[in-house]
């Protein structure tokens, strides 16, 4: 396990030029080289990098979830995040592209540092890569290109906040270009919104009940092969609510159904669904439907 805590320690671990600048850096991805007999190298760094990358035969694993490059080129990796490359000695190819490494020292004192986290895609355990269009890739390697020819000239009062507007501009362009992709997988995202109205009924179906508490947003993500940031983000764009939501959403339909159509206490459908103290429940339920469970309940008597 490497850990690179500089953007120089990165370069000369991939026998790269000295970086231009101590805390942003565009690196030529075809001049990378990772010198190791090991057909897996793993590491942590201190910064962020946005990947543009053609011809990768390896498998690149971020977190736990392994990247798809099959259809898609664009990668985000967030500092303090384990990544790791098992390389295909077997087959011969010619990676191409460009990463971009930015230190968070470089955020600091600016409205970006607050911001950066809102995008979804920096998340630890996305695993689809953003494809890209001629004319996306076009735009984000200008944008690539205006930030090095910024941090390569001689630097004055101006220069971070221009290069800070151009890396923002791009994470918005990341932003448009993923919810487009969530649009062109139309057929596969309803496919996926079957599967998920599947598994929760699994889950609320079972005769215990659900005696290891309510369903996670992680579980029902791994239930169907996906990241939770990613699962979330589809089901905002398509239906408006989040995964959580849609949990809850499935819950207050199998309480309502218990509420009206058996006899026992909601003190035991709260333990039946999963929770750990019949308020929560109550709560919850109180909050979906402006209603207590006993109010529900009385309403069909």
């Amino acid at each position: 396990m490497y850990h690179y805590k500089t953007i120089t320690e990165f370069h000369d671990y991939g026998n790269l030029p000295k970086p231009q600048h101590l805390l942003i850096s565009l690196v030529d991805y075809s001049r990378v080289s990772y010198e190791t007999d090991s057909d897996k190298i793993k590491w942590v760094q201190d910064f962020y990098a946005i990947g543009l990358k053609r011809n990768v035969s390896g498998k690149f694993n971020y977190g736990q979830q392994q990247y798809d490059f099959n259809e898609g080129l664009l990668t985000f990796v967030a500092p303090q995040q384990v990544l790791s490359i098992e390389i295909n000695r077997n087959v011969t190819v010619n990676a191409s592209g460009w990463l971009l490494l930015i230190h968070p020292d470089f955020l600091w004192n600016t409205q970006l540092a607050k911001i950066i986290k809102k995008y979804n895609f920096f998340g630890y355990d996305v695993n689809e890569a953003l494809f890209l269009s001629d004319k996306e890739e076009k735009i984000i390697i200008e944008l690539f290109k205006n930030i090095q020819q910024e941090y390569q000239s001689n630097i004055d009062k101006f220069s971070e906040n221009i290069i800070i507007s151009q890396i923002e501009l791009l994470l918005n362009y990341a932003e448009r270009y993923y919810e487009r992709q969530f649009i062109t997988r139309k057929i596969g995202n309803s496919q996926i919104l079957i599967k998920l109205e599947k598994t929760l009924n699994e889950y609320f179906n079972k005769e215990n009940g659900l005696d290891k508490g309510i369903p996670t947003v992680k579980q029902i993500a791994e239930k169907l092969d996906l990241s939770p940031n990613y699962l979330s983000s589809m089901l905002k764009f398509f239906t408006g609510q989040s995964t959580q939501q849609h949990i809850h959403n499935k819950l207050i339909e199998r309480a309502k159904e218990k509420l009206s159509t058996t006899e026992i206490s909601i003190s035991e459908i709260a333990y039946e669904l999963g929770f750990e103290h019949p308020a929560s429940f109550s709560k919850l339920f109180k909050n979906k439907t402006n209603s207590s469970p006993k109010q529900f309940r009385q309403s069909f008597n």
